[in-house]
């Protein structure tokens, strides 16, 4: 079995990487050009895993690539998990992450379409889309109601892979993804920004974390388990649409406390709204909230309905939102050894 992963140089690249070896499978890549020839998060693969793997240097925005790599490897299986996926990035420049995830988006569906019609496609949707959702939980029923140029693209590549799905008979399965975290995710990311900071206090830094809502509302899980549920997706019977999550709902607020827990601070708070702060039992101030670091339309309260997923699938998530954070903060700390 071949199988061509875009944005495999992510997090979630890293870890289907990891499953999909384990399965036998040959893996190619898809990696945008850069200077250096960086492919990110394949650097902590085993190297026997790494050495494996074929890179393809692209990007997504580039028609005639896609059609000629899908014309030449027509792979048995795609995963698109190639976007800018920083929500804050996206209000900053809405027009890349249009370009980059409708219009990548779509030169791959059409790609598949025309020169490899019998690959199977899964695409990495969002819980984004919800926005703020007035019914808890969410499934793939809900209504979509994006609130950041983020969710608008991603909404548009799911309408998109949708439409083709239909439209072509093509197998392209949806995978409307919660929340989910890792020791590889990016330290754009506000989860990995509190286990990064949490370890660098560790190692003597002053500097306190700042934040911005910390009742931001998120269903988070580990991206190691939705790895196996995106795989499930395509090999089902038929392509379908499926919410992957863990069902809980847990703050920011809730997130930090557990990673100072982690190294024995239970943080006080002091303060309200942007003048609120995290104390430590000595009265240091180990957390800020910086007005600057709100989004201009909050998009939470977000708890998954994965009861589709479990019943035709098999899926659930494993790791626990107290394991996840105490695995971020121990493998920085061991990381800034």
């Amino acid at each position: 079995m071949k199988v061509l992963i875009t944005g495999i140089s992510g997090q979630d690249g890293y870890f289907l990487s990891k499953l999909l070896y384990s399965k036998g499978y040959e893996i190619h890549g898809v990696v945008r050009r850069n200077s250096s020839m960086s492919v990110g998060n394949l650097n902590f693969l085993p190297q026997n895993i790494r050495s494996e793997i074929k890179i393809h240097y692209g990007d997504l925005t580039d028609a005639n690539f896609f059609a000629k790599l899908l014309a030449d490897e027509k792979p048995d299986e795609i995963y698109h998990l190639a976007a800018q996926s920083f929500v804050g990035y996206s209000f900053q420049n809405p027009s890349s992450t249009y370009d980059v995830n409708i219009s990548g988006t779509l030169n791959l569906a059409n790609a598949v379409k025309d020169y490899s019609p019998r690959t199977r496609m899964y695409f990495a949707a969002t819980s984004e889309m919800f926005g703020q959702p007035e019914t808890i939980p969410q499934n793939e029923n809900t209504s979509f109601k994006p609130r950041s140029p983020y969710a608008v693209s991603k909404l548009a590549g799911f309408w998109t892979t949708k439409t083709y799905r239909e439209a072509y008979g093509l197998f392209i399965a949806n995978g409307i993804c919660f929340n989910h975290e890792s020791e590889v995710r990016g330290p754009e990311f506000v989860t990995r920004k509190i286990s990064l900071a949490v370890a660098d206090m560790v190692r003597g830094s002053n500097k306190p974390l700042e934040l911005g809502n910390l009742e931001a509302r998120k269903d988070w899980g580990y991206a190691g388990d939705f790895v196996d549920g995106m795989w499930k997706m395509l090999n089902y019977k038929e392509p379908e649409d499926f919410v992957l999550g863990t069902g809980e709902i847990h703050t920011v607020r809730e997130f930090t406390e557990e990673a100072f827990g982690v190294i024995g601070i239970r943080l006080t708070w002091k303060g309200l709204g942007v003048n609120e702060v995290g104390l430590s039992e000595d009265g240091n101030i180990l957390v800020k909230v910086s007005r600057d670091l709100y989004r201009p339309l909050e998009s939470d309260n977000y708890k998954a309905d994965y009861r589709k997923a479990r019943e035709k699938l098999g899926w659930k998530p494993k790791t626990k939102f107290k394991e996840l954070v105490k695995l971020m903060v121990e493998n920085d700390l061991k990381s800034s050894k």
